[in-house]
C-alpha cells in the first residue's frame, strides 16, 4: 500500500527524471564543475576512503568546511571505487532528482494541497538556475539542500506524533546538516524556534524536548569544532572581518532575488526593497501562523527556514568576510522561498466559487508558466555555452586547453626538488592538475603569515595569471622583496624558484 502511494506520485517521478537528465546535459561535455572548494572536498574524500582521515591535499585537516560532505563523498568512493570527480554527474543527478521528488511529496502534503499548484511549481524547481548551478558542481550545498528537505519531513512528523523517537530523528538530521555546512546552524535554529513557539505540549515536556533537541542537534558540530581546535587551534580556519556593511549585503541578496525572478541587472534598483519585502512578509506570515496555531504545517516550516537562513547569511556576511553574497550561498532557501511566497494563494483560490476561481487561477497559472519559460531560456543558453566550453572552473576549456595546465598534468611535480616547499596563488589547481601538494600564498591581512613566507629560505612558486584573488600576496609584491628565478614561462602563468643561497652577499 505504501509503495503504491509513492508510485502514484507519477508527476513528481517524471519531474525527477527530467531533473536527472538536465544534470547529465550540463555535465556531459567536461564532467562535473570543479571549483577550489570542490578540490578541497575531493582531496579530503580521497583521504577518507584510503586512510579514514579527512586530510586535504596539503596534508592539513579540513577546517574551513565541516567534515560530513567529504566523508559522504569518501563513503561513495569506497563503496563504488569511482573517484568523486568521475562520480559527480551521476551522484549530483541522483541528489537533484531526490530534491525534486521530496519537494513534490511535501507539496502533496501541504495543509491546502493542489495538484495544479504542484504542476506549476515543479517546473520552477526543475528549471531553477540557482539549483542547476549548485547541482552541476561538486559542492556541499548539493547534500545540504537535500538534508534540509528531509529535515522538513522529519519535523512535520514530530509535530504529528510528539514522540521522543521522532524528536531525536529531527535533531540528528539537523546535526548532520551542521557538519555538512556551517550554515546548518540555521536548521537547528528553525527547529528550535518552532519548538519554542509551539503551544501543543505541556510546559515541562516542552522544556525537556527543547533541551534534548538542543543537545543532539549541536552534538556533531561541537565534536567537529573540538577536533578543529585540537588539530589546528582554530574553530573554522582563519576568518577576516567583513568589508561589506549590512546595506550592501542586503542589496547583494536582492540582486540574487532579482536573478531568480529572471529580471535583468537594469532592474537591480528594486533589490534592497525586495529583501525588505521578504523579511517583512515572511515575519508577518510567521506571526500570523503563530496566532492561528498553524506553526506545524509544511508551509510554515518552509517560511521559518527561509527567514532564518536568509537573515543568517546577510548578518554573517556583515561581520565575517567571505565571498560576496551570491546565488550559490542563498540557493538552500530557493525552494522554501518559492513555497512561502506562493502557497498561501491555494487557500484563497479554493475558497472562491467556480467562476471567480477560474478568473483568478488562469492569470496566476499563466504567470508561473511564463516564469518557468523564462527560466528555461536562461538554462538553455547556459547549456548551449557549456556544451561548447564546459562548466566554468577547473574542467572548462580555459584549463583543459591551457599549455601551462597540460605541462603540470604531464610533469606531475617531477621538476621540483624533494623537501622544498611549493607555494601558489591557486594551490587547489596545482593539486587537481598534477597531484602535487602546495601551499596557498598568505593573505595580506595576516601579517605573521606574510612574514613567515618571506622568511622561507628556499621555495617554488607556481603562479597562474588567470587566477586573481586580491586578498593574497601578488607576484609583484613578492618580486619587490625576493629575487625570483624563472624556471618555466607560459602565456597564462609561470613557475619560479627562490633560494636564499643564490642571493648576492
Amino acid at each position: 500500500m505504501a509503495i503504491s502511494r509513492y508510485i502514484k506520485n507519477y508527476d513528481t517521478l517524471l519531474a525527477s527524471a527530467v531533473g536527472f537528465y538536465i544534470i547529465y546535459l550540463f555535465t556531459r561535455y567536461s564532467g562535473i564543475g570543479i571549483s577550489p572548494d570542490s578540490i578541497m572536498y575531493t582531496s579530503a574524500a580521497r583521504s577518507f576512503a584510503a586512510h579514514g582521515s579527512t586530510l586535504t591535499f596539503n596534508h592539513a585537516p579540513i577546517v574551513d568546511f565541516p567534515v560530513f560532505y567529504p566523508i559522504f563523498l569518501g563513503i561513495v568512493f569506497f563503496i563504488t571505487g569511482i573517484d568523486p570527480v568521475a562520480a559527480g554527474p551521476v551522484l549530483n543527478g541522483l541528489m537533484f532528482a531526490a530534491v525534486i521528488y521530496l519537494s513534490g511529496l511535501i507539496m502533496h502534503r501541504f495543509s491546502v494541497a493542489s495538484r495544479l499548484y504542484k504542476w506549476l511549481i515543479l517546473p520552477v524547481i526543475v528549471l531553477s538556475a540557482a539549483l542547476l548551478q549548485v547541482y552541476t558542481y561538486l559542492w556541499s550545498e548539493t547534500l545540504f539542500i537535500l538534508l534540509c528537505l528531509i529535515f522538513f519531513l522529519a519535523l512535520r512528523q514530530y509535530f504529528l506524533k510528539y514522540t521522543l523517537g521522532s524528536l531525536i530523528l529531527v535533531a540528528f538530521i539537523a546535526a548532520l546538516s551542521c557538519v555538512t555546512r556551517y550554515a546548518g546552524v540555521t536548521v537547528i535554529g528553525t527547529g528550535g524556534l518552532l519548538l519554542l513557539l509551539d503551544r501543543s505540549l505541556p510546559t515541562k515536556k516542552k522544556i525537556n524536548h527543547i533541551l534534548i533537541y538542543g543537545v543532539v542537534s549541536c552534538s556533531l558540530l561541537v565534536i567537529n569544532l573540538l577536533i578543529n581546535i585540537l588539530s589546528t587551534k582554530s574553530l573554522t580556519g582563519p576568518r577576516e572581518p567583513s568589508i561589506t556593511p549590512f546595506a550592501e549585503n542586503l542589496h547583494y541578496s536582492g540582486t540574487v532575488f532579482c536573478d531568480w525572478l529572471t529580471l535583468t541587472p537594469n532592474q537591480y534598483a528594486i533589490a534592497s526593497p525586495l529583501v525588505w519585502l521578504f523579511i517583512f512578509g515572511f515575519t508577518s506570515a510567521l506571526l500570523f501562523n503563530f496566532m492561528r496555531k498553524r506553526l506545524t504545517t509544511y508551509e510554515n516550516i518552509a517560511i521559518t527556514f527561509a527567514l532564518v537562513y536568509g537573515l543568517f547569511i546577510i548578518l554573517s556576511a556583515t561581520f565575517s568576510r567571505f565571498e560576496r553574497i551570491n546565488s550559490r550561498l542563498l540557493a538552500p532557501m530557493f525552494i522554501p522561498l518559492i513555497w512561502g511566497s506562493t502557497s498561501w494563494v491555494i487557500g484563497i483560490v479554493k475558497r472562491l466559487k467556480f467562476k471567480p476561481r477560474l478568473f483568478v487561477s488562469i492569470p496566476l497559472a499563466a504567470v508561473m508558466l511564463l516564469f518557468a519559460y523564462r527560466s528555461y531560456k536562461i538554462d538553455w543558453q547556459r547549456c548551449y555555452d557549456q556544451c561548447d566550453y564546459g562548466n566554468p572552473g577547473y574542467t572548462d576549456d580555459d584549463w583543459n586547453l591551457s599549455p601551462f595546465a597540460k605541462f603540470l598534468k604531464e610533469d606531475k611535480g617531477k621538476m621540483f626538488k624533494p623537501g622544498v616547499i611549493i607555494y601558489s596563488d591557486a594551490h587547489e589547481a596545482v593539486y587537481f592538475l598534477s597531484g602535487t601538494s602546495s601551499f596557498l600564498l598568505p593573505h595580506k591581512f595576516f601579517k605573521k603569515d606574510v612574514q613567515k613566507f618571506y622568511d622561507t629560505k628556499h621555495f617554488y612558486l607556481i603562479w597562474f595569471n588567470n587566477v586573481y584573488y586580491k586578498e593574497l600576496l601578488t607576484l609583484d609584491d613578492i618580486k619587490k622583496v625576493k629575487h625570483l628565478k624563472l624556471l618555466k614561462q607560459f602565456e597564462d602563468g609561470g613557475i619560479y624558484e627562490y633560494n636564499a643561497a643564490d642571493e648576492p652577499n
